[in-house]
Order: structure tokens, then C-alpha cells, then sequence
């Protein structure tokens, strides 16, 4: 009788610590900026998130408007539990010196989709996905394009510190992206995001990206940034950032972004 007791007393305490284990590891949000590089995670079956900011661009290339202003919009959608569809655009833009006359439009919009094909295991193993983009012909005004353009991505989440301290996000991909006169030309990128994690909901990043080349038979482009992303809740992100081009001709020098991430 007293091993019957001592039995179910074990049980009783096994049950009641089992909800005290899943609430030290909450359901947070999860979103892919700010940053340049993606992330490997997709958002839950039949749930919705919605990731946009204000970001202003500083550019010293001859003969080119100064300021720009624009919008960079994620809408996501899960599918599966691998699964997730994307819509994706740089949105509203406006483009001139504050003093003078200036353009504003709105981008080419892309459809497509993250399908995550292995799960991660702390520092032992990467989470591994593969983001497809693709751009039909829109746009508006000069921004317009008249040529489909794509990109395919491998994108990576590794830990390489104890409880996700420090973490790293490789990406690397290819695209095809429309030229100045008109034309598609193949580029290949990279970035790298090396992300602090003090906390679950307080992250601080430096990252750098990568497209070789910018233009066809042009330099390559690199930009770096860094920031900060704090989780409110669960379901709400708030971010801001901070970079420059370090090589290019038509890179930002410097940019500046702020943005807030929802999952409904």
C-alpha cells in the first residue's frame, strides 16, 4: 500500500510540473525582419502575420534622386507545419530631396512561399528552409517592371552559444532581377545576421548582405546594418535599424528603419 502511495504521489508531481515546463518556452513571435537576412521558421497552420515599417534611404549616386522613402511590407500565411505563403513588397515609395519635386509609386509585388525541410537541435544542428520568390510585372509609374523577376534562397538558423545567446542566420541564394535597360541578368546572394539574445523578447543584430553583381557587368553591392527587435506579449514585435552600403553605386549611405511585426 505505501509503494501505491508513493507511486501516485510521483505521478501527482510529474502532472503538475508538465505545465510549469511548457510555459518556460511560450509561443512568440517569429517574424523575418528587421534584418537582412531571412529566418528558417514558418508561422503556424491557418495563422496570419503581417510585418512592415518606414525606412529612409540617404544615396550619393550621381545624377540620382537623394532621398528615398519607402515602405517594405510582408504579409505571411501558414499552410502547413512546413509550409507558409508569402506576399511581399518594398509598398509606397517616394523618391526626391524634401525641397524639391519628388516621385512616388509603389514597387513590383512578389508571391511565394518558405518551406521548412529540417528542424533545428541547438548547436548540433541548423533549422534549414528554402524561401521562392517570384515578381510578375507591376508596379507603378518608374518603378514599374515589365519582366518577371525571382529569387531562390537557403536559409539557416543556428545557435552557437548555450540557450540561443548568440545565433547566426546564413542565407544564400540566386535571382534574376531586371536591368536598367530593361533586360533580366542572374545575381547571386548572400547575408549573414549574427543575432544576441539577452532575453526571449529582447534581440540585438549586426548583419551584412550581399549581390554580385548590382547591375549587369556592374560592381557588387554590400550592405551592413545593425539593430534591435523587441517581443511585447506574443504576438507583437516593434524594431529598428541602422545601416550604410559599403560597396556599390546605387547603395543607401546611410538608411534607417522602424517597424512593427503582428501574428494574428
Amino acid at each position: 500500500m505505501n509503494w501505491m502511495w508513493i507511486a501516485s504521489t510521483c505521478v501527482a508531481v510529474l502532472q503538475g510540473a508538465a505545465p510549469q515546463t511548457q510555459q518556460s518556452q511560450p509561443d512568440l513571435i517569429n517574424p523575418d525582419r528587421p534584418g537582412i537576412a531571412d529566418g528558417s521558421n514558418v508561422i503556424w497552420p491557418h495563422r496570419f502575420q503581417f510585418e512592415t515599417g518606414l525606412q529612409w534611404e540617404s544615396h550619393d549616386q550621381p545624377g540620382a534622386p537623394d532621398k528615398q522613402f519607402f515602405v517594405p511590407t510582408l504579409f505571411r500565411f501558414g499552410v502547413s507545419d512546413r509550409f507558409e505563403a508569402r506576399i511581399e513588397t518594398n509598398g509606397a515609395l517616394a523618391i526626391g530631396d524634401l525641397s524639391d519635386s519628388h516621385t512616388a509609386g509603389y514597387q513590383p509585388v512578389s508571391i511565394g512561399g518558405k518551406y521548412h525541410f529540417q528542424d533545428g537541435d541547438g548547436m548540433r544542428r541548423a533549422s534549414l528552409a528554402t524561401i521562392i520568390r517570384i515578381f510578375p510585372p507591376s508596379g507603378s509609374a518608374s518603378f514599374s517592371s515589365k519582366q518577371t523577376q525571382g529569387d531562390v534562397r537557403l536559409v539557416a538558423d543556428l545557435d552557437i552559444a548555450p540557450k540561443s545567446l548568440y545565433s547566426i542566420n546564413p542565407n544564400i541564394g540566386v535571382a534574376s532581377y531586371t536591368g536598367p535597360d530593361g533586360k533580366n541578368f542572374t545575381a547571386g546572394l548572400a547575408a549573414m545576421t549574427l543575432n544576441y539574445n539577452p532575453t526571449d523578447h529582447l534581440n540585438f543584430f549586426i548583419d551584412t548582405g550581399a549581390q554580385t553583381p548590382e547591375q549587369p557587368h556592374g560592381r557588387n553591392a554590400v550592405i551592413a546594418d545593425l539593430g534591435t527587435a523587441l517581443i511585447i506579449g506574443t504576438n507583437l514585435q516593434l524594431d529598428f535599424s541602422i545601416g550604410k552600403g559599403i560597396s556599390g553605386s546605387d547603395v543607401p549611405r546611410p538608411f534607417i528603419g522602424a517597424g512593427i511585426s503582428i501574428r494574428y
